[in-house]
């Protein structure tokens, strides 16, 4: 009885818990690829709009850090990627922002081996993190960033 109870309890926090991704704001799309490749593709799409002012800041391994820490995790890398040309001058405006830019994709494995990759929707980040910051996003400004995350996931996972 009691696993029969457990397993209820597992089956209904995985349902809240995507739900709440996404309520969240969260996008994620199932890729394809590993999570090496993936990660490979996404920083080659974010690369190849470099002329639009397009840059990679950073990537953050966790599994690895974890290991250095003598834990275990599945792969989930972060990478920190922003337009300074779109940023700054929303920065010079309201420094608080930069607690929430550049922005963020996660590369993630799951307890099956499926690769996953999330990211804040535009949306979200329109009605959330700038109006937290004192900072509205024109709807034509969100909608071209929709477009932008839209073909970089998709050209990173499918």
């Amino acid at each position: 009885m009691m696993l029969i109870i457990r397993m209820i309890a597992g089956v209904l926090l995985v349902i809240s818990s995507s739900q709440a991704l996404a309520d969240g704001g969260l996008m994620t799309k199932a890729s394809r690829y590993s999570v090496q490749e993936t990660i490979d593709r996404f920083e080659a799409a974010i690369k190849s709009k470099a002329a639009a002012g397009w840059v990679i800041f950073s990537r953050i391994d966790h599994a690895a850090a974890a290991r250095d820490a003598g834990l275990e995790m599945r792969p989930r890398t972060v990478i920190v990627f922003g337009n300074p040309k779109a940023g700054t001058p929303q920065m010079t405006k309201s420094a608080t922002l930069a607690i929430d830019l550049p922005m963020k994709a996660l590369v993630w494995q799951d307890d099956q081996n499926k690769v996953w990759l999330t990211y804040n929707s535009s949306q979200y980040s329109a009605a959330e993190i700038y109006p937290r910051h004192g900072l509205a996003v024109p709807d034509e400004a969100a909608k071209m960033l929709e477009n932008f995350l839209a073909d970089v996931s998709n050209r990173s996972t499918q």
